[in-house]
C-alpha cells in the first residue's frame, strides 16, 4: 500500500498536545495527539471567504514528548505526515475514516513567543501538564 503525504502549513494548535504512554512492540512509548487548524482564503472582493481546516494528528515517541513539552494552544507549526484509511465494519455497514501520522513537525514560534504562550493566563499551554497527568495514571 502506498503512503499519501499530507502537508499542513502555517497551522496553529487548537489546544495543548494530549499525551499518553501505550505499550508498543519495544515496550512503553509516548503517543501524542494534537489538532492543527489551517486557514485559507478563497475568492476576492465581496466574494472572499475564509475556510478553516482542522486535522487531528498523531505523534509517536520522542517527537510526541517534545511536542507536549514545547507546544501549546495557539502554537504555530508546519506539519508533514501521512494519511491512512481506517475503515471498519459496524452493524453490517462500512464506516470510513482516516488516520493522520506526523513524520516531521516544524515549530514556527520564537522562544519568546512560545514561552509567553505557555505562561498565558488560561493555563492551557502549560508545558508537560498532560505528560504529568499521564504519568500519574501509570
Amino acid at each position: 500500500m502506498a503512503n499519501v503525504q499530507v502537508i499542513q502549513r502555517n497551522a496553529h494548535l487548537a489546544g495543548p498536545v494530549r499525551i499518553e504512554f501505550v505499550e508498543g512492540r519495544e515496550g512503553r512509548i509516548a503517543k501524542g495527539v494534537l489538532t492543527a487548524i489551517s486557514n485559507s482564503v478563497r475568492g476576492s472582493g465581496d466574494n472572499r471567504e475564509q475556510q478553516a481546516t482542522a486535522i487531528q494528528w498523531t505523534l509517536w515517541g520522542a517527537q510526541a514528548e517534545n511536542a507536549a513539552a514545547y507546544l501549546g494552544r495557539g502554537s504555530h507549526v508546519n506539519i508533514v505526515g501521512r494519511v491512512k484509511n481506517n475503515n471498519f465494519e459496524k452493524d453490517g455497514e462500512t464506516v470510513y475514516g482516516m488516520d493522520f501520522t506526523v513524520e516531521e513537525i516544524d515549530y514556527l514560534d520564537s522562544r519568546a513567543e512560545a514561552q509567553a504562550r505557555r505562561s498565558g493566563p488560561d493555563g492551557l499551554g502549560r508545558p508537560g501538564a498532560e505528560r504529568q497527568a499521564a504519568h500519574a495514571d501509570a
